[in-house]
């Protein structure tokens, strides 16, 4: 018996929204509930977010850019340890509870396998933040540097152990 894996999709772009958008045709589970409003998939994260979260558009789409740009650069390198800071970290958390958006995810920019977040209980404060910035901002990505600095050595506590988490 032979199994073959999907390839991990290979992404031309690094607009978070493009990236996002396209993950739509890849999702198949709950689809009522996420298709349902009409909204894009970008439009259905930041409404979330703004449900969620006291903030404003233009920054509910500034985490939710860079959050998306952390998870690319996650899937896209695998044996890099990356790591965001507790703001950034709202975005990465909102993709990830909208289990048929990072199902999709999963799907379409990681061959199908699931990407695992299972994170410490203490914080990191050994610049990791800081790093994954600089590193993605290396790979192309148009990160946004007040958002990554805001938190600066303060870590998301996230495990050490690529390529099974982030």
């Amino acid at each position: 018996m032979t199994v073959t894996l999907e390839q991990p999709a290979s992404t031309t772009t690094r607009d978070p929204k493009e990236l996002l958008n396209a993950v739509a045709p890849h999702i198949t589970e709950l689809t009522v509930n996420v298709f349902d409003s009409g909204m894009s998939l970008w439009d259905r994260e930041i409404a979330l977010l703004l449900r969620d979260h006291t903030m404003v558009r233009d920054m509910a789409e500034r985490i939710l850019g860079n959050a998306v740009m952390y998870v690319m650069g996650s899937i896209e390198n695998p044996d890099v340890h990356l790591g965001v800071g507790k703001l950034v970290d709202i975005g990465v958390h909102q993709l990830i509870l909208d289990t048929p958006v990072w199902w999709g995810i999963c799907r379409l920019y990681n061959g199908g396998r699931f990407k695992h977040h299972a994170p410490f209980i203490e914080r990191r404060r050994d610049g990791l933040c800081l790093r994954t910035g600089e590193f993605l901002r290396s790979q192309g990505w148009p990160i946004d540097e007040e958002l990554w600095a805001i938190d600066g050595t303060d870590c998301s506590p996230c495990d050490d152990k690529v390529p099974d988490s982030h």
